[in-house]
């Protein structure tokens, strides 16, 4: 057995031993069943190029290359189906918005396959030098390299991504993962690249074997990259990556380094290749791409390395006389991440993953006291999981102690050598992953007095011990935590008053109405024995119980509006019509003088059915708040896009305290038997058409409504 193929085998016996050990190990999931699919094809193809190495007939051979291509065909589709969902929790949302692309990456390469019955490789070229032959690609076998080269770079791409949402220690149980793959890939994407720039009458001077590669030094690279990508993943599954849960966003793929890394590789080779193409020097192209591979990879690993990041930042605060932190820096990411946050929860994720990229710490923690204040649970962490700190957690008794000891301590303090038992409980709840990791730190959590919280950090890169700059820095990013917590608190509780508010002034209206229409029906069923024979009785009886079910019907509907978004169907109509025929059936008031003035105004979309109801409830407002013998003014006009509708009366006014703070919320009303519920409806509509409410009141003279549509423009 041959160098090569022995190679070819070792490489494909190491892939499949990591997709066995990571179908016993890891969690049952799409990344799971893709990356054992995946490293599977790796190791056939492997296995293929070996066979083609060694055969003698060139038909054997060609018919070997095939099925390595056709083994090829189908990792572009796996792989990022892989990228996409290892190590996120969101994976399920980027399938979704993916799912057009790693579709076309399974179907694309499929169809190429049976449109060309799995034909991807001519026929042998001899190379009389050598006694070996060339397979030229197909035009199939060229699309299937483009496809495949294109879906390698998105992968590349998606896993970076995966590596920036990750902090901490979940970093450091992926990377190794990561760097596997990036190996293998940054191989691939090498030889693809070979197989794609040179013509063959190029590769033939060249004296290279083959173009497709699996019998050339370019099957022995993607061997090698195999055979050492395993290898780093092995060290990964040992890691518990199962356990890591991180939740990128979707802009991060903007700002890939990947990808201008690709892009500038692709660009290089490509004109050199022409070079050479041109000169015909071609005996040191392939070392020339590679040597540019290198170089690119090595820059791509020092800009990801939290190593590096982390000395650059201690060397120019030593030699060019600058502090170690940006201040203002630091402070505006805080401030911007920490006002987007709403919930504790997201809070406290936001603030882990800030402070161990700040500090370089890939373990921290935040634990919250309950609402009792008795016990402290886990809030988030860059180092435990939902399992570990259920087991980690303090019991009642080391809570308490806990909270006694920190409740006074206004300054973070070290954990790491302390002998006293709140310290013991402190390393228990925040194991270290290193022996050497820089010593742990417990920053509490003070605001309004109050102790809301702890913050730990430990393992940090380099086991770099905290500073006094870093203690001053903690101090203050832990009281920026602690405020934006109270003020979340706070915020929640005034959120809970105000629903038990409306709730209860919604049950009190509910009951008042249903108490008075049980005491009716309550009443006749008292009469209904003594009065049963009397027919006038019975009639009045059916009238009254029609009245109650129709009365609680209007009730259920006029509060529905609360709970359900509105819908408008906009149409091409005449306001000015609507108003006349609301007009011509309102049985108004004979000592209420009505005066109309319907001016020139377009016909524009808006929803009548919704309209109607406003103007009806308008016109009905100011016919119960003027007195007899009182005005009522409605007109239409048009101004600057768009038409107005006034309704203006004589009546009591409204005071400006409930103009400002009352008027359009529900059950909010100055009318005895009013349900507060009319302008909230109204006002509602109208921005669904996206106009406005425009009032102008005062107390004893009167109040004028204008309602404002825009003319120029379709409703939704």
């Amino acid at each position: 057995m041959s160098a090569v193929l022995l190679l070819a085998f070792a490489s494909a016996v190491c892939g499949g031993v990591i997709a066995l050990l990571a179908a016993v190990r890891e969690r049952r999931s799409v990344a799971l069943w893709s990356f054992v699919a995946g490293m599977a094809l790796l190791s056939c193809e492997s296995v293929f190029c070996g066979l083609a190495a060694e055969a003698v007939l060139p038909e054997e051979a060609g018919r070997l290359e095939d099925w390595a291509l056709l083994a090829m065909s189908l990792l572009p589709g796996i792989w990022l189906l892989f990228s996409l969902s290892y190590a996120r929790g969101n994976y399920r949302e980027f399938l979704g918005k993916w799912r057009v692309a790693w579709g076309a990456a399974f179907a694309i390469p499929a169809a190429i396959v049976v449109c060309c019955h799995a034909r991807l490789v001519g026929g042998p070229i001899p190379l009389s030098a050598t006694g070996q032959w060339l397979f030229p690609l197909t035009r199939a076998g060229w699309a299937l390299y483009i496809i495949f080269l294109l879906s390698v770079v998105v992968v590349l791409m998606q896993l970076e991504m995966t590596f920036w949402a990750s902090v901490g220690t979940m970093r450091w149980r992926i990377k190794f993962m990561l760097l596997g793959l990036g190996l293998l890939f940054a191989a691939r994407v090498y030889t693809a690249t070979q197989a794609l720039v040179l013509p063959t009458d190029v590769l033939i001077n060249a004296r290279m074997i083959s173009k497709t590669g699996p019998r050339s030094y370019v099957m022995t690279i993607n061997a090698v990259a195999l055979l050492l990508g395993s290898l780093l993943m092995l060290r990964s599954l040992f890691r518990g990556a199962s356990e890591v849960a991180v939740y990128p966003s979707h802009k991060n793929l903007r700002k890939s380094v990947i990808g201008l890394v690709a892009g500038l590789y692709f660009l290089i080779v490509g004109v050199l290749a022409k070079v050479v193409e041109h000169l015909g020097s071609t005996g040191s192209f392939p070392l020339r791409a590679f040597l540019i591979l290198v170089a690119l990879v090595v820059v791509t690993v020092l800009l990801l390395s939290d190593r590096v990041q982390l000395h650059t930042r201690r060397f120019l605060s030593r030699y060019l006389q600058r502090p170690l932190y940006d201040y203002r820096t630091v402070w505006r990411r805080f401030t911007e991440d920490m006002a987007s946050r709403l919930t504790q929860k997201e809070l406290c994720q936001a603030s882990v993953k800030l402070a161990a990229d700040i500090f370089q710490a890939l373990s921290v923690s935040i634990w919250l006291m309950d609402d009792q204040g008795e016990n402290l649970e886990l809030a988030s962490s860059t180092s435990l999981s939902g399992p570990m700190a259920e087991e980690l957690r303090p019991t009642r008794e080391e809570s308490s102690q806990l909270i006694q000891a920190m409740r006074n301590r206004l300054d973070p303090v070290d954990v790491e050598y302390s002998g006293e038992s709140w310290a013991v409980t402190l390393r228990r709840c925040h194991p270290s992953e290193f022996e050497e990791g820089g010593g742990r730190v417990c920053v509490p959590m003070i605001a309004g007095g109050q102790l809301l919280g702890l913050m730990l950090l430990g393992d940090r890169v380099g086991g770099v011990l905290f500073s006094l700059q870093d203690y001053d820095l903690l101090k203050c990013v832990g009281d920026q935590i602690a405020a934006s917590l109270l003020n979340s608190q706070l915020s929640q509780k005034l959120l809970q008053a105000k629903e038990l508010e409306a709730f209860q002034t919604m049950s009190a209206f509910f009951i008042h109405d249903l108490k008075n229409t049980a005491s009716t029906l309550n009443l006749m069923m008292k009469n209904l024995p003594v009065h049963f024979d009397n027919p006038a009785f019975r009639e009045d009886a059916l009238r009254g119980i029609a009245k109650s079910g129709q009365h609680i019907n209007n009730l259920i509907l006029r509060l529905s509006v609360l709970r359900h978004d509105l819908q408008i169907h906009p149409a091409v109509s005449d306001l000015n019509d609507l108003v006349s025929k609301i007009l011509a059936a309102w049985n108004g008031s004979p000592a209420i003088e009505l005066e109309t003035h319907l001016g020139p105004i377009p016909k524009f979309a808006f929803d009548a059915e919704q309209i109607h109801k406003v103007v009806t409830n308008l016109i009905l407002n100011a016919a119960e708040a003027v007195p007899p013998r009182g005005q009522i003014r409605l007109e239409t006009s048009q101004a600057k896009g768009w038409v107005v509708l006034t309704v203006a009366d004589n009546g009591c006014g409204m005071a400006p305290e409930f103009l400002r703070g009352s008027l359009f919320r529900p059950f909010q009303t100055t009318k005895k038997d009013g349900f507060g519920i009319g302008m909230f409806q109204s006002k509602m509509i109208d921005e669904a058409h996206g106009g406005r409410v425009e009032v102008e009141s005062q107390l004893h003279k009167g109040t004028t409504f204008r309602v404002l549509l825009p003319a120029n423009k379709n409703s939704k």
